[in-house]
């Protein structure tokens, strides 16, 4: 079943947009009645409740293993941790209340295709990752990692953001295009802080980058509304 998942990541794409269908849905609906505040505060639960807080868990575990001082080894080994110590948390608490803030903002004329589009480039960031990244360990990740750097990898890529294109520029048009960049340079980021300081990338990771490219993703959409006002 995972080695099938996998095989497919490139879809992820597609995840996201029934995720962000189903949020984005909610959100438009509640925004007749609820101020922003409270409109993105409650897209955000509703986010977390759909992904089962998987990601979440992860965004937890890389802050705790980012903020402690040591070998890669030892940073890994914190990561795993069942507790959650204050770099966690610290990037927990602000990543949600930003992230619950930030939709606040959208109007609600563009919700409803905003959050689909945000949550495509949160998933893509993930594939991209996968193509960009290494593995530190065998583990849950290692068989995505090894289906995105065989012969095919870079056609999965493709499709994967073939897939992320064809959902945001019908939706956002051109800033769709830019709010997948958006995402792809968080995940690249994510990369390089994971290699620096795991030595690779593991399924934490993955769940963080997740988290941070939605973040990422909701921060270059509110820059190009507010340049386009």
């Amino acid at each position: 079943m995972l080695s099938d998942c996998a095989r497919y990541m490139f879809i992820f794409p597609l995840i996201g947009a029934f995720i962000g269908l189903v949020a984005g849905a909610f959100g438009w609906l509640v925004s007749f009645v609820l101020p922003g505040i409270v409109v993105g505060g409650l897209v955000t639960a509703v986010l977390l409740w759909l992904t089962g807080l998987h990601h979440t868990d992860g965004l937890l575990d890389f802050g705790d293993g980012v903020m402690v001082h040591g070998t890669a080894e030892r940073k890994i080994e914190v990561m795993h941790d069942q507790l959650t110590g204050a770099g966690g948390l610290s990037l927990g608490i602000l990543t949600m209340l930003i992230t619950a803030l930030a939709i606040g903002q959208i109007d609600a004329g563009i919700l409803f295709p905003a959050i689909i589009v945000i949550e495509v480039s949160a998933k893509f960031s993930m594939v991209v990752m996968a193509r960009a990244g290494k593995a530190v360990h065998e583990g849950m990740n290692t068989s995505f990692l090894s289906f995105m750097h065989g012969s095919h990898g870079t056609a999965r890529l493709l499709l994967g953001l073939l897939i992320s294109l064809a959902i945001a520029l019908p939706l956002l048009h051109w800033v769709g295009a830019l709010v997948i960049l958006a995402g792809v340079l968080t995940s690249l980021v994510m990369t390089f802080i994971a290699h620096r300081n795991f030595n690779g990338v593991t399924g934490d990771v993955f769940g963080a980058t997740n988290e941070l490219a939605r973040l990422g993703s909701l921060i270059a959409l509110l820059v190009v509304i507010s340049w386009m006002v």
